[in-house]
């Protein structure tokens, strides 16, 4: 999920840019959230992403422009803002479902703290030995 949401905050920071909203949009999308797809997110975001990943390819390309360009170009001011509030409104929601999820995952205990006999989970000892 972490690299979900580095993709989301990049793109909203393209959208905080300069540049007018239709330009930001195309940025922020192409450049940063076009390699996501819906099962990179929680199963909460899934819909809400595809049906804006979707909106922003309902326009078929011309004169080797993308989909995502020739969709925004033929929008409204109106509807770029929307698309782009979409995307902010994602941002925040992926912060909040990861704020839930660190706060649901107890912390590791250190075995020297208490002699307990604590054992980590195999997964983190697989994933400790490939990282060396």
């Amino acid at each position: 999920m972490q690299n979900s949401v580095d993709c989301f905050y990049a793109a909203v920071a393209a959208l905080a840019g300069d540049g007018h909203i239709k330009q930001r949009l195309i940025s922020a999308f192409q450049d940063n959230l076009e390699p996501l797809e819906a099962d990179d997110l929680p199963g909460a975001l899934r819909e809400q992403f595809s049906g804006l990943k979707a909106r922003l390819h309902s326009v078929d390309p011309a004169n080797g422009e993308g989909s995502v360009c020739a969709t925004v170009r033929k929008m409204s001011v109106d509807e770029a803002s929307r698309c782009a509030q979409s995307v902010l409104k994602l941002y925040a929601e992926l912060n909040r479902l990861g704020a839930v999820l660190e706060d649901s995952i107890p912390p590791l205990e250190d075995e020297a703290d208490d002699g307990g006999d604590h054992h980590a989970p195999p997964f983190l000892i697989k994933t400790a030995g490939q990282a060396g």
